[in-house]
């Protein structure tokens, strides 16, 4: 078994303890108070997260939350309260912004590793070392960081972890070797699940897989739907769009009652089973490393 198929297997274990982590009491009161606006920040399959956590907080009327890229946070804003995520505490674009924040901001980082140069340069830092990974390829870590920040916000995610259990035995819903394209689509928050489950196939198989809005996939996207291809959505399809997918002859997937954040554990095991049918290794991912550590002159201020 390789090292992320191992860690996928760990998440329900995982998201758990990171309910109960969220019900102490130190760790609410690091958190943005209600009302209070908010910019979430990571890189790669952290702003994934951070995109999902904006819209699921805003939604649920705690204020307003933006996500960016670390490196295209907009500094003229000046939110008064900075949240970043990064698993290694490292990335270069994650400190550089961290560093920068003017004293009036206040910021949390959620990271994987303590006494890193990120969990130094923020005002609060919550480590979620029982969370982090050996693997380049993040699985466990980010959807931990996500069900940490649904349990802040009041979701109950016991039905999560159970759910997360029931994805991890399931049939996957496609085969790989006989899948060629797969395009995600979510709403929402889910919209972050979708381009979270894109990113672990090009990542982990070297496979062609985008995201999308849902309602967007009709204005272009659905052009590339046919047979031997696939849609993936993460929660109910707009009307007619079900419809328009199928009659192009694209397989839709279909994942049942499972909670989205549990139907990316299924996506995550569809990225593996991919990166095998195409003699790939999942843990040794083409041109990445588990951090991006950049020189100074590289990293955008």
């Amino acid at each position: 078994m390789s090292r992320t198929s191992a860690e996928i297997e760990t998440q329900p274990d995982c998201w758990r303890r990171a309910a109960r982590l969220a019900a102490e009491a130190a760790t609410v009161a690091a958190l943005p108070a209600d009302g209070v606006e908010v910019a979430v920040v990571g890189c790669g399959t952290s702003l994934f997260m951070a995109q999902s956590y904006a819209a699921l907080r805003e939604s649920a009327g705690r204020g307003r939350t933006d996500a960016f890229p670390a490196s295209e946070y907009p500094h003229e804003r000046a939110y008064p309260y900075v949240l970043a995520l990064c698993r290694s505490g490292t990335t270069s674009e994650v400190v550089a912004l961290l560093e920068r924040l003017p004293a009036a901001s206040d910021s949390l980082v959620l990271a994987g590793v303590a006494g890193t140069p990120a969990t130094a340069a923020a005002r609060h830092a919550l480590v979620l070392d029982f969370a982090d990974e050996e693997s380049v390829v993040q699985t466990r870590f980010a959807t931990t960081a996500l069900t940490f920040l649904r349990a802040t916000l009041g979701a109950d995610v016991t039905r999560a972890a159970a759910d997360a259990e029931r994805a991890l035995t399931a049939p996957l819903p496609l085969e790989p070797a006989h899948t060629e394209q797969v395009s995600f689509l979510g709403t929402g928050w889910t919209y972050g699940l979708a381009n979270e489950a894109a990113l672990k196939l090009r990542e982990a198989a070297q496979f062609w897989a985008e995201s999308y809005f849902a309602m967007e996939y009709r204005h272009g996207p659905v052009s590339i739907a046919a047979p031997g291809r696939a849609v993936w959505p993460f929660g109910p399809l707009p009307p007619g769009l079900a419809e328009q997918i199928v009659a192009t002859g694209a397989t839709l997937v279909r994942t049942g009652d499972l909670d989205p954040l549990a139907a990316l554990v299924l996506a995550q095991r569809f990225a593996v089973a991919a990166a095998a049918a195409r003699g790939l290794d999942p843990d040794q991912p083409r041109a990445l490393t588990r951090s991006v550590i950049l020189p100074v002159t590289e990293v955008t201020p």
